[in-house]
């Protein structure tokens, strides 16, 4: 069993937004990764694809997901097929918290069909 605790999750930074990991290869589990993303007020990520089916839950706040560009709040979740294209954004002002996980192994594009790589929170 891997413990990860609070104090020592392992933690990245992308464009102002925040991962806190819990679980990846890296730190214990071999099947499956999961994190916490903060997303800054106001923010946009910048659009990729994933080889993965990604899962997002909205711990708090607001975020607007791509593909459908469907709002999520509190309790909404979403489900975005691997090669689906990926834009995360905050259309509010305060931060939002998602919980997200996907398959470990993940490999991420750009938009133009260039590597990207396995982002250091799915490693």
């Amino acid at each position: 069993m891997s413990i990860v605790r609070a104090a020592d999750a392992p933690r990245f930074e992308l464009n102002g937004a925040q991962f806190v990991v819990y679980a990846g290869p890296s730190h214990g589990s071999k099947e499956i990764c999961t994190w916490r993303l903060t997303v800054p007020g106001g923010s946009q990520s910048i659009p990729h694809t994933l080889d993965r089916d990604e899962v997002f839950v909205v711990l708090s706040g607001a975020i607007r997901i791509t593909p459908d560009g469907e709002v999520l709040t509190g309790g909404d979740s979403a489900v975005v097929p691997a090669g689906e294209r990926i834009e995360l954004g905050n259309p509010s002002d305060e931060p939002a918290e998602v919980q997200v996980a996907l398959k470990a192994g993940v490999t991420a594009y750009h938009m133009d069909g260039s590597l990207f790589g396995t982002p250091p929170w799915a490693a």
